[in-house]
C-alpha cells in the first residue's frame, strides 16, 4: 500500500511471446515457456517486495493478459481491479499517460509492449534507474515508480521517484 497522498506505477512489459504459430495475429500471440517462468517469478518477486497492485490496467492482447494471469497466480494479499485496456495494445507514451490518468486506485500496474512501454517508463522519473537494460526494457521489465501527488490526473513526466526495476527473462 502506498502512503496517502502519494501514487505508486508498477510498469510491466508482457513477458516473452511465442511465435511459433504464423497464422496467429499478433494480437493472439501467447506467453511461451520462458515467458511463463519469467511471469511467474516476477509474481515472487512482486510478493516478496510488497508491490500489491490494487488496479490494472492490461493490454487486451494474449500475451498481456497471461502475464498478469501469471503474475497474479503469486501470493499477493490483494485482488485488483482489472482494467483491459485496447488503447493500450501497441501504445505510445501520450496514450499510456491518459489512460493511467483515468486510474483510480493508489497502486496501479499497467501491462502493455514495446516500445511505447519503453519510451513511457523512461519520461516519468525525475532520474532513471542506472541498470543498463532500462532503456531497451526487455520483455517482463518491470519499474516501480512513486508519485507524489494525490490524484493520478495530476502526474507529469519527469515527477516519478524510481523505487525499483527488475528484469526477469525466465531463463534457466
Amino acid at each position: 500500500m502506498t502512503p496517502v497522498g502519494h501514487k505508486r506505477l508498477i510498469l510491466t512489459r508482457h513477458a516473452k511471446s511465442a511465435w511459433d504459430d504464423p497464422t496467429l495475429a499478433d494480437h493472439d500471440r501467447p506467453l511461451n515457456d520462458r515467458g511463463r517462468r519469467s511471469a511467474l517469478a516476477l509474481g515472487d518477486w512482486m510478493a516478496s517486495r510488497g508491490y500489491e497492485p490494487e488496479e490494472i490496467l492490461c493490454s487486451t492482447a494474449k500475451r498481456t493478459q497471461d502475464t498478469w494471469a501469471m503474475i497474479a497466480g503469486a501470493p499477493l494479499e490483494v485482488r485488483p481491479l482489472l482494467r483491459l485496456e485496447p488503447g493500450l495494445y501497441h501504445a505510445g507514451p501520450d496514450k499510456m499517460l491518459a489512460l493511467l490518468r483515468t486510474a483510480s486506485h493508489p497502486t496501479v500496474m499497467m501491462i502493455g509492449h514495446n516500445p511505447g512501454i519503453s519510451e513511457f517508463a523512461a519520461l516519468l522519473p525525475a532520474r532513471p534507474p542506472l541498470d543498463p537494460d532500462f532503456r531497451r526494457y526487455p520483455t517482463a521489465a518491470t519499474l516501480v515508480v512513486d508519485f507524489d501527488v494525490e490524484n493520478w490526473a495530476d502526474i507529469q513526466p519527469g515527477q516519478g521517484s524510481v523505487m525499483d526495476f527488475v528484469r526477469l527473462d525466465g531463463r534457466r
